[in-house]
């Protein structure tokens, strides 16, 4: 937690791209890769693509954080997407390079070849990779419209997009935004937008920027519809009520025509100033994160004294339960001061009467006091509580949610930043009491909340899956949808083989704008955020 970790933007283009279309350019996109150790790597993020373009200008930037304690070995692939699956493992490789984030932040802006693989150029093609440290946290929410745009395909009207540039010490003109295509709209409104203030002007507000309107062509030949200049301090005008309008310029049809007025008129519709907080802001600011554990001890996971079983201890004391605690438990550890963990199973009959299944006990046989002394402590309380239980079931999951939603319930009623809750469930995956689990994840979705669930073992994990809304939103029973995406789910199969970390990154990757966009959607700045600011 002590690193000194600062935030960089890599900002992308290309030279000379391989074709790989008949008939057209390659559509390309960039993509960044941090090595994981070994020949691993971890996408960090990707930039939006760019149809029928053999020498691309990315608009979307590559965030990732700067340590400068640790060798950071990276990799940006640029491949030709032709289908609209996010898996590249279809996609033409259009070449990449290796290269240490050290390297690009020491010379700020770096061009190499691509290559294909080593020692094999990707034709003529180059890569050029400039780095830049994001010291300001304010951002700038923007929403722009246009009215009477010129006509610019001969079948139906223009489809019209902004592209925002900036200009740079140099004199030149860098873009940093580019709206949506607006379909067949010469009265077009965009949808609002957020964009880092450092990104759009350098953090000045007196910058020049300059604004095209295009009409979007698929061939990648985009017409101009006008351009004008602006700045900041102009747009932001807009806020006290005075109309920011701006005549959109052709250059040739003004030299052309002296009737010329305009190809359309550009306004702000509003215009915001916004300061965004990071993860580490709330952490570094006195943040906790508190950290709870519910194990399934369940039938279906097999009697613990046959090697089938998933809660079976091999000669060196370790199952998947355990090893998934281990990895995950370690990296969250470090964000809770007390390394007191409340630790939970369910699913068990217990003794000394072994009656009634219980869906929530306290690991440590003591219900006043579950909490176990950092991750070890929970090892322990495993170990000596599963020689003495019975397997049992059935397989609920509401009633840990929302045990550990009361809690969070009442920290939210302090109205600060001070205190999120992070639930890891580990289980075979094999869940009862579906229809409660949904209505508890939605409740728990408007409360400093996360779940994090790793399935274990071979089970197929279909309603996990419909848990971790990804692919479409959650929603109760009643047809309320969450308020935002709580559940990560993993399958600890995936990770069986990787290096103890992958599967604590890939599982924790989504909590640190889970807890940034709960405390923003409360209007909840981090508890010492003055103090935060100057360290």
């Amino acid at each position: 937690m002590a690193d000194c970790v600062s935030k960089v933007e890599l900002s992308v283009s290309c030279a000379n791209l391989l074709d790989k279309d008949v008939g057209s350019k390659s559509d390309p996109l960039c993509v960044l890769l941090e090595s994981t150790g070994g020949d691993k790597w971890a996408e960090l993020g990707r930039t939006e693509r760019l149809k029928n373009n053999s020498s691309p200008s990315f608009s979307q930037r590559l965030r990732l954080d700067f340590h400068f304690e640790k060798v950071q070995n990276l990799k940006l692939g640029v491949y030709d997407i032709d289908n609209s699956s996010s898996d590249l493992g279809d996609d033409d490789y259009l070449g990449g390079v290796e290269i240490t984030l050290g390297q690009i932040v020491s010379s700020k802006t770096v061009t190499r070849p691509l290559q294909l693989k080593k020692g094999k150029p990707a034709g003529k093609g180059t890569i050029t990779i400039t780095a830049e440290e994001i010291k300001d946290n304010r951002a700038i929410e923007l929403e722009w419209e246009a009215k009477n745009l010129d006509k610019k395909d001969t079948f139906g009207k223009s489809d019209p997009f902004l592209e925002f540039f900036r200009q740079g010490d140099d004199g030149k003109w860098q873009l940093v935004h580019r709206t949506e295509v607006v379909k067949n709209n010469l009265n077009p409104t965009w949808k609002k937008f957020t964009i880092p203030l450092q990104t759009l002007c350098y953090s000045d507000l007196e910058r020049p920027l300059k604004v095209d309107c295009s009409d979007y062509d698929s061939d990648g030949s985009h017409d101009l519809i006008g351009s004008f200049t602006t700045k900041v301090s102009d747009m932001q005008k807009t806020a006290h009520g005075s109309p920011v309008q701006f005549d959109c310029i052709h250059p040739e049809k003004q030299k052309k025509k002296k009737s010329y007025k305009n190809s359309g008129v550009v306004s702000v519709k509003s215009c915001k100033l916004i300061t965004q907080y990071t993860f580490l802001d709330y952490v570094m600011g006195g943040c906790q994160i508190n950290f709870t554990v519910g194990i399934d001890f369940t039938g279906s996971n097999g009697d613990p004294r046959s090697p089938n079983s998933l809660h079976y201890m091999s000669a060196d004391g370790l199952n998947q339960y355990l090893s998934a605690l281990w990895s995950v438990g370690h990296v969250v550890q470090d964000y809770d001061t007390d390394k007191l963990f409340p630790a939970f199973g369910f699913g068990a009959k217990l003794p000394p009467d072994y009656q009634a299944a219980h869906h929530e006990f306290a690991l440590n046989f003591n219900p006043t006091n579950p909490y176990c002394q950092g991750i070890q402590g929970i090892v322990e309380a495993y170990r000596m509580v599963l020689p003495q239980i019975r397997l049992s079931g059935p397989t609920n999951f509401s009633p840990i949610i929302n045990h550990v939603a009361s809690i969070a319930a009442g920290a939210a009623q302090a109205n600060a930043a001070a205190q999120y809750f992070v639930l890891l469930i580990l289980t075979d995956g094999e869940i009862t009491d579906f229809d409660q689990t949904r209505d508890a994840i939605v409740r728990a979705s408007r409360l400093p909340m996360s779940i994090i669930i790793v399935g274990v073992g071979p089970a197929d994990f279909k309603a996990m899956e419909l848990l971790d809304g990804d692919d479409g939103v959650l929603r109760s029973t009643t047809g309320e949808s969450v308020a935002r995406d709580i559940v990560q789910f993993v399958p600890y199969r995936q990770f069986a083989d990787a290096p103890q970390a992958a599967l604590a990154q890939s599982v924790l990757a989504e909590v640190p704008n889970q807890l940034v966009s709960y405390f923003k959607t409360r209007g909840l700045d981090p508890p010492k955020s003055q103090a935060a600011a100057k360290s």
